[in-house]
């Protein structure tokens, strides 16, 4: 009974790791709660932990490692993403999880994108990002120089490595 989209880029297999505010996806579509709260309590729960977190992940969860950084100051002392969607609120697969998950205000968007959110950030914390130059959603989709530029007009410490003929998949990681 849970929401889902034939595409691969909506739906159950791409939650943008944001609340969904729109029905059907309302419901079950919960993964920045998930992924900041409920995990880390349950992990925290079951295995030992040391206070000292880090966060990463590649593609959408690249979106979502750097999102989760950005709106937790101080959960995390460092943030990693590989091809990450940088700039959401500008790109096709974006418009397309945004306006399904959040509606039409494109102004509620702005919440859920890194470019946006290191304009404000309250911490610093270091951002590593690495996207391969064989990436074939590089330039419509990823577009890694939309962070550089933002993060270099807030002062904001990145890193972005560019890998030579490194793509999209997992061999990347």
């Amino acid at each position: 009974g849970i929401a889902n989209d034939p595409a691969y880029d909506l739906g159950q297999g791409a939650g943008f790791y944001l609340n969904a505010t729109q029905e059907p996806w309302q419901k079950h579509f919960r993964m920045f709660d998930y992924v900041t709260l409920e995990l880390p309590a349950l992990v925290d729960a079951h295995f030992p932990t040391a206070p000292r977190r880090a966060i990463m992940g590649h593609s959408m969860g690249g979106h979502g490692a750097l999102i989760a950084a950005l709106k937790n100051p101080g959960m995390y002392r460092s943030v990693s993403a590989f091809a990450p969607i940088v700039a959401p609120t500008q790109v096709p697969w974006g418009h397309k999880a945004f306006g399904a998950y959040l509606g039409p205000d494109r102004e509620v968007w702005r919440a859920w994108d890194t470019c946006e959110l290191v304009q404000n950030a309250t911490e610093q914390l270091p951002m590593l990002v690495d996207q391969g130059t064989a990436d074939s959603f590089l330039d419509a989709q990823l577009q890694p120089e939309r962070l550089q530029a933002a993060c270099d007009r807030a002062g904001y410490p990145l890193t972005l490595r560019m890998q030579a003929s490194y793509d999209h998949s997992y061999y990347f990681i």
